[in-house]
């Protein structure tokens, strides 16, 4: 005998998500809570605790390179709507034009153009490997890592599974920061 259960379906991805993400935004308990909140495909909540001395450090330093590309912003820990929830990027840099189309209910629905994570120990290759997939779902067109010695890899959106050696929308990033 198949149990039937009576459960809605989620027809609009970036509706659910936006929603959901109210919710959790809304919550005091979470509100006092420090770390990196985020959420899967269900609305369930992940957590994780905050990044340490150099992560930050290596974020800053990427935020302090991108500052200067032209036309758009740079941004850190920024939520993007994905078909598997919310997720933080920690670096992202997006054009205004993107901007005002993928902005919505303080999420983007749409990845920026460069989403930059910067990885910690404990984070595994299958989990950045589904991230970086993910993102490029969502329409980025470049998914970097920065891993915990500071060498940087880039991935574009054509060939999402072979770093190349630059990025073409900033080419001079260099190949390592300290």
């Amino acid at each position: 005998m198949k149990a039937v259960l009576n459960l809605p379906e989620i027809h609009d991805r970036h509706a659910f998500n936006l929603a959901r993400w109210k919710e959790i935004c809304a919550d005091p308990c979470l509100a006092q809570v420090e770390g990196r909140v985020e959420s899967d495909a269900f609305g369930n909540i992940l957590m994780s605790p905050p990044p340490g001395f150099n992560h930050s450090l290596r974020q800053t330093d990427i935020i302090h390179r991108l500052f200067h590309l032209p036309g758009g912003k740079v941004l850190a820990e920024c939520p993007v709507s994905t078909t598997k929830g919310i997720r933080g990027v920690d670096v992202i840099w997006i054009s205004d034009q993107l901007r005002c189309r993928a902005l919505r209910d303080n999420v983007l629905v749409i990845a920026p153009e460069i989403c930059v994570e910067v990885l910690s120990p404990g984070n595994t290759r299958p989990e950045m490997n589904e991230k970086r997939g993910l993102l490029f779902e969502a329409g980025a067109l470049e998914v970097w890592f920065c891993d915990p010695s500071g060498t940087m890899s880039f991935f574009l959106k054509a060939n999402p599974d072979t770093p190349v050696p630059a990025s073409p929308l900033c080419p001079d990033f260099p190949q390592h920061i300290a």
